[in-house]
């Protein structure tokens, strides 16, 4: 995991403030304890990618908009996981009827593709990869992945339906994976 003369976990944090070298270290050292504790909570691997791609995600953004940095980094971390696994459960059963209703399939990432996301950390392409998007594709998906609103929150505010934003979030997140598989080819 690193040794005694490594940085700490919140001088990577602070460091993520000037570059995204920072993070990526943090995210390597904690990725793989999230997600077997994630995979172990819900019994799922693919939700606990999931739900661990939406974690680093929120404390990414968390970093970003210059928040107090927590006082312990690693169980900061763990409670944005039970917070997105609660989010998670409560909008589970709904999301899925709707997915039905709508005929859209799940997102399903190979291992491949999410250590292309891994890559994104490095090389900060992740804002590039959102600026191609078409402004609504991108507003649904910023608001739904990183603002952690719900589809009918979202869908209030930008004065449509809910079914319009699932779509927008639905092919925003495709045209993301397309990219990305592209760029990893």
């Amino acid at each position: 995991m690193g040794s005694s003369a490594s940085a700490s976990d919140r001088d990577l944090l602070a460091a993520t403030r000037r570059s995204g070298d920072g993070f990526a270290e943090f995210y390597r050292r904690h990725e793989r304890r999230l997600l077997a504790y994630l995979a172990r909570r819900t019994g799922s691997g693919e939700l606990a990618a999931d739900r661990c791609a939406e974690t680093f995600a929120a404390a990414l953004e968390a970093c970003r908009r210059k928040d107090a940095l927590p006082d312990v980094p690693v169980a900061w971390l763990f409670g944005i996981a039970n917070h997105k696994l609660s989010d998670s459960v409560r909008r589970a059963q709904v999301e899925d009827r709707a997915r039905r209703v709508l005929a859209m399939r799940t997102l399903e990432l190979s291992r491949s593709e999410i250590s292309e996301i891994e890559r994104l950390c490095d090389e900060d392409d992740a804002a590039t990869l959102l600026d191609g998007l078409g402004s609504d594709q991108r507003a649904a998906l910023l608001a739904h992945v990183v603002d952690e609103r719900t589809y009918d929150e979202i869908a209030a505010g930008l004065s449509c339906s809910e079914a319009v934003v699932r779509k927008r979030v639905s092919r925003g997140l495709a045209e993301l994976r397309l990219r990305l598989q592209e760029g990893g080819a």
